[in-house]
């Protein structure tokens, strides 16, 4: 049994927000109580105590869309590249970097990315994964990890048809094999999607292939309009819009995930609401790429569930935040915009995706829920409450305040040091496979 305490607790549930000197004890995988520090001890003397010294105690953070094949590319510089738009950026980069993957670099990427999440106090990702050098196995290779490390994981591998059939076939296999997997698993720690590039890169044969192969239960995670190339080849080559055909090829549900959304119009937004599908937005990554600036807000305003992610291009939560804040004050030159809408999707919608696959609530800290519980080094010079605490996380913190992450009940960080992998050796084997990697592009 844990004891977290000595700190300010804010648990995220609207019906008990905030404990000043609170506390939460932690019995298994679950938060059995939370209460007044003082009262807390007393009552549960023997359980094991991590001390907040203080600062802040809140739920862990979600991810919704991560990208742990591109850990590599930290860095590296690729002969020849000169992209001129998104698609050169695509193929030019991540797509040549994906074909050169092996299985240990798949394996070490996700050993970067999940230590770098945990570091930040994030304990749940959904992760869109690609390595066509090794099919195979890359989604168990990934499991492995996240359950060494003890972070909760949806996985899927992203089908495409750019590299021949052959390989969009193994891709679906992929997905379809893990999916069983996962659903078999009964640790609430792993699940499985069916992957999807974007429909640009994806016949109907292959449409067709991963929805006879996709296991009733689970979704599809897919990039829906992330560059007006997107849009352009759908409407050349179907004559229709991108949700149009996902809807007309049974992609769209409660269970799937769209990711990015940019270039879509309204009546497409209708469609997302009625059939209860998904969104993601990624801000950083559409800014870095030059796609453009997404609806973010008229999707949330039109109550369609809409998280946040980092497509790979941070593990920090709180950056996504700061970033996707002053983005849409920007795009729509309203200085009133994204103060609610973004929190939502973080703090609220992140976990409502999270549940629509793990059974244990997540994001919030009350009885019964995961133990998924951070502690921030954080202490104001202002006053802080339930009321202003976005304001305080927007502007005052970030993920390497994050000093103590706990998952599934687990300590995985105390005191800024990661318990569940030697991170020296950990580090200089992926600089060992990144070198490999980086030789095989390169020459």
């Amino acid at each position: 049994m844990l004891l977290v305490g000595n700190g300010t607790l804010f648990t995220r549930d609207p019906n008990n927000p905030c404990i000043i000197d609170g506390a939460a004890v932690i019995d298994g995988t679950k938060i059995k109580e939370i209460g007044a520090m003082e009262f807390m001890r007393e009552k549960y003397p023997k359980a094991e105590y991590v001390d907040a010294k203080g600062g802040i105690i809140m739920p862990a953070f979600i991810n919704t869309h991560e990208h742990i094949y591109s850990a590599m590319a930290r860095g590296f510089s690729i002969n020849g590249y000169n992209p001129k738009g998104f698609l050169d950026i695509l193929d030019g980069q991540w797509w040549t970097i994906d074909r050169h993957l092996t299985l240990s670099q798949t394996k070490y990427s996700a050993m970067e990315t999940l230590i770098s999440c945990i570091r930040n106090g994030v304990t749940t990702v959904f992760d869109h994964h690609a390595s066509f050098g090794q099919i195979t196995d890359s989604l168990f290779t990934i499991a492995d990890v996240a359950e060494e490390l003890g972070v909760r994981a949806c996985l899927c591998y992203e089908v495409s048809d750019r590299d021949g059939m052959d390989k969009a076939k193994e891709a679906v296999m992929e997905n379809a094999s893990f999916i069983r997997y996962a659903q078999k698993d009964d640790s609430d720690m792993i699940a499985g999607m069916m992957g999807m590039h974007a429909q640009f890169t994806i016949s109907d044969e292959t449409m067709e292939l991963a929805a006879a192969n996709k296991p009733d239960g689970v979704g599809y995670h897919i990039h829906v309009a992330e560059g007006i190339e997107d849009l352009h080849h759908c409407l050349k080559t179907y004559g229709k819009r991108i949700v149009d055909r996902l809807y007309d090829c049974g992609i769209l549900g409660e269970k799937t995930l769209l990711g990015h959304c940019i270039y879509i119009n309204p009546h497409e937004m209708e469609l997302i609401k009625e059939t209860d599908t998904m969104v993601v937005h990624n801000p950083e990554s559409n800014m870095g790429n030059a796609c453009g600036c997404p609806p973010t807000m008229e999707l949330v305003h039109r109550g369609i569930l809409t998280g946040l992610g980092t497509d790979g291009y941070t593990h920090d939560m709180t950056e996504s935040f700061k970033v996707a804040n002053i983005l849409h004050k920007h795009h729509l030159c309203d200085p009133n915009a994204a103060w609610s809408e973004v929190p939502t999707m973080l703090f609220e919608n992140n976990a409502k995706i999270a549940n629509r696959y793990f059974k244990a609530p997540l994001g919030v800290i009350k009885e019964g829920a995961a133990a998924d519980i951070i502690v921030m080094d954080y202490i104001p010079p202002t006053y802080l409450g339930p009321e202003n605490l976005n304001g305080h996380i927007l502007f005052g913190m970030q993920g390497h305040d994050v000093v103590t992450t706990i998952a599934n009940g687990k300590v995985l960080m105390k005191d800024r040091e990661v318990l569940v992998a030697d991170v020296e050796e950990a580090m200089a084997k992926t600089r060992e496979e990144a070198a490999k990697l980086w030789k095989s592009i390169n020459g």
